[in-house]
């Protein structure tokens, strides 16, 4: 009888242990980042401000480009009627209306003036065609030129807005000890990843927490779902989570993921070794593609990249968590 006690009581304990394992497991866990509503306010407003600026700029550059062609092609062909407007107005000048009229009364016969009746409107029906092209031809490389022109103050619109939100986030950045020059992570051989969809004038679109987090219970953005999707097919199938409840960041609006740097989940210690080299490559991921997946920015090892600042130092203050060097966190637009 005591034996089987024994036995009961043994049995409890190990279900016990392996509850408490269960729940202290660093793969359970989100990573302590810390709470720093206004650094996380400030970074989101100044990473969003540079990649719409950038957005805006390259947008504008891509149409002063079309409209320079179109200025060239319109001026040309302009060009190519001068000879011919020239001699529509020295054989105006030369007979006038009178002379036409003079031409026309001196016919022969019947049959000599419905010809040349026919002859003058057929004249009259080129040189007006003729001089309508010209006409439309120098209107359209005027206009061009007027568009080239406020094509160049929008982009020194969005320069002057790119600047201001780079100075908004070393400001940021520099209220926690950090926003230096950082050496950042590159990786030449890291995978071009699939582009998520744009707008058609290539600002991304609005999307909210609507679809199902495959790393937790929660929801995150189509645009999320796609980077975190794109980065697995890269092979970076590491412990991550995304959607969790906080009170500022991204991560409760579905649009932020932490990768952790080791296999089996968040661990307590700054990454080294392997794990070191995998967040090293992730993070080189997410910036290459940054572009092309929509990345606000992405922190890892102390350093943070945004779209028109590059890597810089980030110094929060804790754990590995929070100075991110057991975790890759990316931020999405």
């Amino acid at each position: 009888m005591a034996a089987v006690v024994l036995r009961r009581i043994s049995a409890v304990l190990a279900l016990l242990v392996a509850s408490v394992f269960l729940v202290s497991s660093p793969a359970m866990a989100d990573p302590d980042e810390g709470d720093n509503k206004t650094l996380r306010n400030a970074l989101e407003s100044a990473a969003k401000g540079q990649a719409d600026a950038i957005q805006k700029l390259n947008a504008s550059k891509k149409r002063q480009v079309q409209l320079q062609t179109t200025v060239i092609t319109a001026t040309a062909a302009a060009k190519t009627l001068e000879t011919q407007v020239g001699s529509i107005a020295n054989r105006t000048y030369r007979l006038g209306r009178t002379s036409t009229m003079a031409l026309l009364l001196n016919s022969s016969s019947p049959d000599s003036f419905l010809e040349r009746v026919q002859h003058l409107d057929m004249l009259a029906q080129l040189d007006g065609q003729i001089l309508s092209q010209y006409r439309d031809d120098l209107a359209q490389a005027q206009a061009a030129k007027a568009a080239v022109e406020k094509e160049i103050k929008e982009q020194q619109k969005q320069v002057a807005a790119l600047t201001k939100k780079k100075k908004e986030a070393e400001l940021a950045l520099g209220s926690v000890g950090g926003g230096g020059a950082a050496g950042g992570f590159v990786n030449v051989n890291s995978p071009l990843a699939k582009a998520a969809p744009r707008n058609s004038d290539g600002s991304w679109p609005k999307e909210s927490c609507t679809v199902d987090d495959p790393t937790t219970s929660g929801c995150i953005t189509p645009r999320t779902l796609h980077a975190y999707q794109e980065a697995v097919a890269a092979d970076f199938t590491h412990y991550t989570n995304c959607f969790s409840q906080r009170s500022s960041g991204e991560h409760p609006k579905g649009r932020a993921c932490d990768f952790s740097a080791n296999k089996s989940g968040f661990q307590n210690v700054a990454a080294s070794g392997s794990d070191k080299t995998y967040g090293n490559n992730l993070a080189a991921f997410f910036v290459k593609n940054a572009d092309r997946l929509g990345v606000m920015y992405v922190i890892w090892y102390r350093q943070i990249w945004m779209p028109g600042t590059g890597w810089k130092a980030y110094s929060g203050t804790g754990g590995p968590a929070a100075v991110h060097t057991n975790h890759v966190h990316l931020s999405m637009l």
